[in-house]
């Protein structure tokens, strides 16, 4: 088996996964433009725990993680089954790595791994797994777990941050989902997308101090850190391939990246 990428997504709203928009769309067709992993790990932004911890749930539940949405958003199930040896697998490397991880018996997949996979992977038929975020530790501490995770890679494990590209929901006003773009929104994803093609992994994990309108784009780290074990996982980071840059409700921009593997031209390699 070739060695399968690491992505970042941006899973925005709980409501992309019954309105799709440009973001669930680019979804859709990434997931029939991978390689087909055998596992999948999930390291979403809706999980914060003290010390990186491992669900290794057979059946994982589908965490409906937020309230005051439309009833069928909460009827939605994402069935796929679990991957408790991955979890072990994967809390050995880090463990390995100086980062002691922990194992989860019954945590199941929230709206941050459920929400995107649902449109990549619609069939729910490839065991997944998450690894919680440790948002008080930051961006270099995310861009070690995403060093340590990286062999996986090898071993036909698809690893996906899922997050966002910008989230700060107390400038939430509502209205249309396609509504325009905030400026500094705008500015935050161009100095992010500058950086990733530059392969400036340093300035990435240092872009709380220098990246134009950082806290602003990310009161609270645990929405953006998600990348940087991304990042970490990836062999080539100049390389990647952002596959959308939509932006809804005009603040959350929903920026999509895979890091490997693409071809010279730059697109993505066909499933197998």
């Amino acid at each position: 088996m070739s060695r399968m990428p690491a992505v970042f997504v941006s899973h925005g709203s709980p409501m992309m996964a019954l309105e799709p928009g440009a973001a669930g769309e680019a979804l859709k067709h990434l997931g029939a433009s991978l390689p087909r992993p055998k596992a999948i790990l999930v390291i979403s932004a809706h999980w914060d725990q003290s010390a990186p911890t491992l669900s290794a749930a057979d059946h994982p539940e589908t965490i409906h993680d937020f309230y005051g949405f439309p009833a069928p958003l909460f009827a939605l199930r994402y069935p796929a089954p679990g991957a408790p040896a991955l979890a072990k697998r994967a809390a050995d490397f880090l463990t390995a790595a100086g980062l002691p991880a922990r194992i989860h018996p019954s945590h199941g997949l929230d709206h941050g791994a459920w929400s995107p996979l649902r449109f990549i992977y619609p069939d729910a038929d490839i065991p997944v797994t998450q690894l919680a975020v440790q948002s008080h530790l930051g961006a270099a501490h995310h861009f070690a777990l995403g060093r340590a995770l990286r062999p996986l890679r090898d071993e036909g494990v698809l690893i996906v941050g899922s997050g966002s590209l910008t989230h700060n929901l107390h400038e939430f006003r509502g209205g249309a989902q396609a509504a325009g773009v905030e400026p500094y929104v705008a500015e935050f994803q161009a100095w992010v997308h500058d950086r990733i093609s530059a392969g400036d992994t340093d300035a990435l994990v240092d872009y709380r101090r220098i990246a134009p309108h950082a806290v602003r784009a990310h009161p609270s780290e645990e929405h953006f850190i998600p990348l940087h074990v991304a990042l970490g996982a990836a062999d080539n980071v100049a390389g990647a391939k952002r596959i959308t840059d939509a932006v809804d409700y005009r603040i959350l921009a929903m920026d999509t990246y895979v890091f490997d593997p693409v071809d010279a031209d730059g697109s993505l390699r066909k499933a197998a």
